[in-house]
Order: structure tokens, then C-alpha cells, then sequence
């Protein structure tokens, strides 16, 4: 991807990944803390992504500004999204429910504070208006894929009343959770030695967090959507890691 991204002219390559971000919202490609068909009928149906697809396309918002805006138009959407579902979420659980799903919101608001620190370092030691496109569409994702896991968790909760799910096993009995740990800290070496010493700790912090936000929202989700959230993780370092240093 890097050597076709390259052989590109600058208007080429931005067109390159506004594709590539229309493609991953209309099939759901990012992974989530839903299930991908869960991503593929909202990506399908929802107006949220529909507005940022016809705002994308649109002449007027062709270049880099206007398709950032598209971006961070959508961004704040499915943030008042999440926060509705939020709301809706809480007074459906159980109190036991709901303080462990208190915890999984309060880590999860915190990861995201400090990630937005690692994307702003990563795509500082980049060069080109396309990486200020990828940048809007790191940040637009996350917020995506938790609103979508706090609406399927409204779904749930109205179906069932609440009950938790089945608690999922540790990860060293799950040998698809253990593989997934495996590419995610092969994808997190590779990330810590591309970047710059100084920014290493931002890392460090980003990694921890996330780890804090994984281990808090376990006790309320399945062994499936536990592999998603590894696997969205596993995406992102993946994708810095290609990332750091470009020009």
C-alpha cells in the first residue's frame, strides 16, 4: 500500500485515502466492540455515515480542509450518538451492571484523552495533506465503534433486561484471543521502534490506557467482542506503525 501510495502525485494520494475512508465506513472494516454485521447494517443504514459519504463526495469540500470537516462533522455526530446511548444505557442495568459499565466508560474516556496525545505525536513526524485525512479518520473511528457497542448494549438491555454476559475466559484459554495478543504486541514493538525517543512515552501512556479500557469493559462483554476490540487496537498499531516517520 505504501509503494502505490508513493508512486502518487499529492491530489492522487489524497484522493487515495478519502477512498480508502469512504470504503472503510461502507463496510465496516475498522473493527468494533460489535459484531461485523453489526457494522455492516449501521454502515449501511445510518444517517450519520450517509452524511459524511454525500459530504465527502461533494465538490465544494474537495480539498484537504473540507474533507477534514467531513470527518470531524461525523466525528461529533456519532459523539452525540454516544452520549445518547449513554443515557439511554444506564437506567436499563442493574446497579451491579451499571457500576461495571461505569467503569468501561470512565477508562474508555480516558484511553481516548490520551490517545489523541500518540495520533497528534505520530502524525507530527509526517509530511502531506493526506495524513491530515488519515489523522481525521483515527479519530473519527473510535468514537464510531464505541457508539455502535453502547447501542448494541441498549439493544441487549431492552431485550434482556440487562443480564450480563457470559464472562469471557482469560485470554492464555482463548487461543484466538491469545493470537490476537500476540499481532498486537508484535504491531506495538514495530510502532515503539519507528518513533522518535522522545515520543516514546506518549506511547507507553497510550498502551497503558488502552490496557486499562480493555480490562475494565471485559467483565461486560463476550469472548467475540473482546477479540474486536483487541483487533480494533491491533488495526491502529498496525496503521501508526506504517505511518511514523512519512513524508
Amino acid at each position: 500500500m505504501g509503494r502505490v501510495m508513493s508512486r502518487l502525485g499529492v491530489g492522487g494520494r489524497r484522493r487515495a485515502w478519502c477512498a480508502l475512508v469512504v470504503a472503510s465506513v461502507a463496510s465496516a472494516a475498522v473493527f468494533g466492540v460489535v459484531s461485523p454485521a453489526a457494522h455492516a447494517e449501521v454502515a449501511a443504514a445510518d444517517p450519520i455515515d450517509a452524511s459524511m459519504r454525500t459530504c465527502l463526495a461533494r465538490s465544494d469540500m474537495s480539498s484537504t480542509t473540507g474533507q477534514v470537516q467531513c470527518m470531524d462533522n461525523a466525528r461529533i455526530a456519532w459523539k452525540t450518538a454516544l452520549d445518547n446511548a449513554w443515557q439511554q444505557l444506564q437506567p436499563k442495568l442493574p446497579p451491579a451492571q451499571r457500576k461495571l459499565w461505569e467503569k468501561s466508560q470512565t477508562s474508555w474516556q480516558a484511553s481516548r484523552e490520551v490517545e489523541k496525545q500518540l495520533l497528534t505525536a505520530v502524525f507530527a513526524t509526517t509530511h502531506g495533506s493526506m495524513y491530515e485525512i488519515a489523522e481525521a479518520d483515527m479519530q473519527l473511528q473510535p468514537v464510531r465503534d464505541r457508539a455502535l457497542a453502547l447501542r448494541s448494549a441498549v439493544a441487549q438491555a431492552s431485550a434482556g433486561g440487562g443480564d450480563p454476559p457470559v464472562r469471557p475466559r482469560a485470554c492464555r484459554a482463548d487461543a484466538q484471543c491469545e493470537h490476537a495478543m500476540f499481532d498486537l504486541n508484535r504491531y506495538y514493538r514495530r510502532l515503539e521502534s519507528k518513533m522518535p525517543a522522545r515520543l516514546r512515552p506518549t506511547l507507553t501512556r497510550a498502551q497503558k490506557a488502552w490496557g486499562a479500557y480493555l480490562d475494565a469493559t471485559t467483565p461486560v462483554i463476550d469472548e467475540h467482542s473482546r477479540i474486536d476490540i483487541i483487533g480494533a487496537r491491533v488495526a491502529t498499531l498496525k496503521r501508526l506503525s506504517e505511518t511514523v516517520g512519512n513524508s
